[in-house]
């Protein structure tokens, strides 16, 4: 006898009553881990800050993790292959990576150490033949692992640890060197982004209904708006908040005497209140004619908008490198939010831009790093650019002639 559609729809009305109270406690549930370490996170993050410069001990270990998160990827991956070397050498590739990094940072912002420590002179002089000889020796080693029935394989391992060396290494350094413009500059895109994310969640929790990408199903348009205005916002404001403290605005510096990082400057015009005459729509509605602003402050709107709009395409990009390899997160290091890869992915994407944004909109010439240069060459070379400098600085009239001197 044929079942009608009607009578169908009790049990089917019964299952509904059974699951839907089951599907809301797994989705608040999941919402209450995530909230918990989200703020958990954050004090964590504010620490970290509380330290100062000694955070750059925090992106190393950072840097590390992520590392190794993508390469234990590929090699669940390919485990059975049985590569020879695969894991040992992309370690080794990381220590030269970060030798090379590293090295460059001590020349350029530990000038004066270089200079009253001989064996560093000596590794500061040849710091890039050094590293170029220790990839090379990977490079050699890697060749020597070649397998027969594995070269295609190995090629493809040999890439991924260099694109997970560009991706991870690089864009570490990147942040170091944005540290030691300013702590302010460490400090305010890394919290654009963790806004950006939380406001973009809380707003697709509430308010989702639209797909932003098929990358990322849980996506919504309405995270996605939502959390570009909150995330300006936030930015504008916490902007404002740091402008006003010499230990977020000043760049970091290494003082020789003292054998610490030093954060003390008179602060720069960017961080110095300036009146701005308002255009004459937003005079006519706000009823303002001027307004008093910090200039970084504007600057943190261009960051907040990359950081809303272009940052979670590096979290598309990671969503899509998991899709193809079939895993749901980087690892389980965090409950509810993954690996640290998971958290970072975006960030680094900001780092890059920051850096970028610095040096063609922000950063002039640095005399710290130009005189630390100078200690580091000959006493000749020194005397020479001396007495060039002394010249020039007659002929513009701002010391007396030579023949007044020996008066």
């Amino acid at each position: 006898e044929p079942v009608s559609v009607s009578s169908l729809a009790p049990p089917n009305r019964n299952l509904l009553l059974i699951y839907l109270p089951f599907w809301f406690s797994y989705r608040w549930k999941n919402w209450w881990i995530r909230g918990i370490l989200s703020v958990t996170m954050i004090i964590g993050f504010f620490l970290i800050i509380y330290l100062g410069p000694l955070m750059l001990i925090f992106v190393m270990s950072i840097q590390i993790k992520c590392f190794q998160e993508i390469i234990t990827i590929g090699y669940r991956v390919y485990h059975s292959y049985e590569l020879p070397w695969f894991r040992t050498l992309s370690w080794y590739f990381l220590i030269c990576v970060n030798y090379f990094f590293y090295g460059e940072t001590v020349a350029d912002y530990f000038g004066a150490l270089v200079q009253r420590e001989e064996p560093l002179q000596f590794l500061v002089r040849y710091h890039r033949f050094i590293s170029f000889a220790l990839y090379l020796a990977g490079f050699c080693m890697f060749v020597l692992s070649l397998v027969k029935k594995h070269y295609r394989l190995q090629f493809y391992m040999f890439a991924w640890t260099h694109v997970t060396l560009l991706i991870v290494v690089t864009q570490s350094h990147l942040v170091i060197q944005n540290l030691f413009e300013g702590m302010i500059w460490f400090i305010v895109p890394i919290s654009i982004v963790i806004c950006n994310d939380i406001m973009a969640y809380l707003f697709g929790f509430f308010f989702g209904r639209t797909p932003l990408i098929k990358l990322s199903p849980k996506k919504t348009w309405e995270g996605f708006i939502g959390g570009f205005f909150s995330t300006v916002v936030f930015g504008f404001i916490f902007a404002y908040l740091l402008s006003q403290y010499q230990y977020f605005v000043c760049p970091v510096e290494y003082n020789s005497e003292t054998n610490r990082f030093a954060v003390g400057c008179e602060p720069s015009d960017l961080f110095v209140m300036q009146e701005y005459t308002l255009p004459a729509v937003a005079q006519n509605i706000l009823r303002w004619k001027t307004v008093n602003l910090y200039p970084f402050q504007i600057h943190s709107i261009a960051l907040s908008t990359f950081g809303s709009l272009i940052g979670p395409f590096g979290g598309f990009f990671a969503s899509g490198f998991k899709r193809a390899f079939k895993i749901k997160d980087f690892a389980d290091t965090i409950p509810g939010h993954g690996g640290i890869m998971d958290r970072f992915d975006c960030q680094y994407l900001m780092a890059t831009f920051v850096h970028v944004y610095i040096a063609s909109f922000i950063r002039g010439p640095n005399p710290s790093k130009v005189l630390q240069q100078l200690l580091v060459l000959q006493p000749e070379q020194q005397l020479s650019i001396f007495n060039t400098l002394r010249n020039h600085l007659r002929e513009k009239g701002m010391l007396p002639p030579a023949s007044l001197e020996n008066e």
